[in-house]
Order: C-alpha cells, then sequence, then structure tokens
C-alpha cells in the first residue's frame, strides 16, 4: 500500500499519512545521538560523533554543534549536509531581525520561522524534507533560557530535557527518571554523560565519540563554550558510569521484590 504514496511529499496515503517525512525521520533516528539538557544556570547541548574510519582527519570545526546567533546555537542529529542548509537559513533569519529591530531575536521566533522553510519542503512537489532534527538552546529577556527540538515536518516544542538521533527512546526515558527541575549546570553536564553512555554502542567513552557545548551568562553576556579534550575527558572520569549501573541494578530489584497491589 505505502508504495502508491510514497513517490511525493504532496501526496497523502488513504490513512493520513505523509510517508516521505516518516522516512525522513527514520533517516535521523540512524544518526548518531544528540542531548539536549535544560539547567537553571544555563544549557547543555551534548552529542556523539560517528567516526567512520581511523584514517578520516578530524574537522577543526564541530561538525554537530553550530552557533546561529550571538544568544542561540544549536546541535544537529542526521544529514550534515541538510544541516549546513538550515543553519544558514538560521543564522540569515537571525542577522535580519537584528537589522530590523535593532535587537537581538526571540528564541523561539526564529525556531518558528526556521521550521516554515521545513514545513513547505514537505507540501510542494520537486521537493524532498530535510533529514535532519535540531535541538537549539538559547537565553533572551522575554523567557530566559530554553530548549527547543524540531524534526522535518516542521513541527517543534519547547522542553526541558531532550534528545534526537539513533539512541532516541532510551535516551528519553532515562532523562525522564534522572531529570529535576533545580539542575545545575554541573548535573546537567554529568546527565547527559550517562545518557549517551547508556545509548552509544561503545564500550568506553572518550573526547574523539563525543562533543559538548554549553550556553550561558557571564556578566549580562551570553557565553557559547565548546568543551575541550581535555574537558571532556575530565568530565567522562568525573561520571562514574559503573556506581551509576550498580544504583540502576539495585533499583530494579528492589522494585521486583516490592509485592503486586491487590485488586
Amino acid at each position: 500500500m505505502a508504495r502508491r504514496y510514497d513517490t511525493r511529499t504532496t501526496t497523502f496515503s488513504p490513512d493520513g499519512r505523509l510517508f516521505q517525512v516518516e522516512y525522513a525521520m527514520e533517516a535521523i533516528s540512524h544518526a548518531g545521538t544528540a542531548v539536549g539538557v535544560l539547567a537553571k544556570d544555563g544549557v547543555v547541548l551534548a552529542a556523539e560523533k560517528k567516526v567512520t574510519s581511523k584514517l578520516l582527519e578530524g574537522k577543526a570545526s564541530s561538525e554537530k554543534m553550530y552557533r546561529v546567533d550571538q544568544h542561540i546555537a544549536c546541535a544537529v542529529s542526521g544529514i550534515t549536509s541538510d544541516a549546513n542548509i538550515v543553519v544558514n537559513y538560521a543564522r540569515l533569519t537571525a542577522q535580519r531581525y537584528l537589522y530590523q529591530y535593532q535587537e537581538p531575536t526571540p528564541i523561539e521566533n526564529l525556531v518558528q520561522t526556521v521550521c516554515d522553510l521545513k514545513q513547505g519542503y514537505t507540501q510542494f512537489g520537486g521537493l524532498r524534507p530535510f533529514g535532519v532534527s535540531f535541538l537549539y538552546a538559547g537565553w533572551d529577556k522575554h523567557h530566559g533560557y530554553q530548549l527547543y527540538k524540531s524534526d522535518p515536518s516542521g513541527n517543534y516544542g519547547g522542553w526541558k530535557a531532550t534528545s534526537a538521533g539513533s539512541g532516541h527512546q532510551a535516551a528519553t526515558s532515562i532523562l525522564k527518571s534522572d531529570y529535576k527541575d533545580d539542575i545545575d549546570m554541573k548535573g546537567a553536564l554529568k546527565l547527559a554523560t550517562k545518557v549517551l553512555s547508556k545509548t552509544m554502542d561503545s564500550t568506553s567513552l572518550d573526547h574523539e565519540k563525543l562533543e559538548y557545548a554549553i550556553l550561558t551568562r557571564r556578566q549580562d553576556e551570553v557565553v557559547f563554550k565548546m568543551l575541550s579534550d581535555k574537558e571532556i575527558d575530565d568530565l567522562i572520569a568525573s561520571v562514574d558510569l559503573k556506581e551509576e549501573e550498580k544504583k540502576e541494578k539495585e533499583k530494579e530489584k528492589e522494585n521486583e521484590s516490592k509485592p503486586w497491589p491487590q485488586k
């Protein structure tokens, strides 16, 4: 049945589905995991780097984290070439707003404008959806620190903690159980590390496989910082992953030993 309706993005199937958009989301599910955590004093973005070959020379710039404006950054999961197009459009949109109104663009306003472009690519013939999901982190004077997630359909939403990519479901369940509203930046970094350690295929974590970025405010200015290789290794060392696993197993045993409620 799907084959009759998946050749164009503009054709709905009888049960109301757009298969090309679903296929774009499926492409993201094969990409490296990206995690965003909203803390009371900033936003943490973390992502898994897919190392395809040891012979590949490392990039001087980040392949997963982008700075959109002075007060906005994003992490991507999906097709990097598609991400470059959307990020350039977002940067241009932010500068146009700044030029026109002489103030930085509100975060949600920018996310909505970018998502309008993405939605257009699902509605007109001859175009295909962007195969990439974005996690936007930012600060503005209207709502403070914010974290948004958008997908290829053009939908977006605000989140306290979220993820995208291959380990999305496992990451979401960990974030649901471990996230606290009063979490600080240090706790958010450790939580992101724990999530990536559970969702990645690799048994050992190091700076070659992970990227971290933080967005916070210092002296009334928004600061975006990529963590250095040493800082990433120090962070991983500070999170005792084996101890975390031990605690989780103890929790599971406690839950199993509890009697079932009587009807």
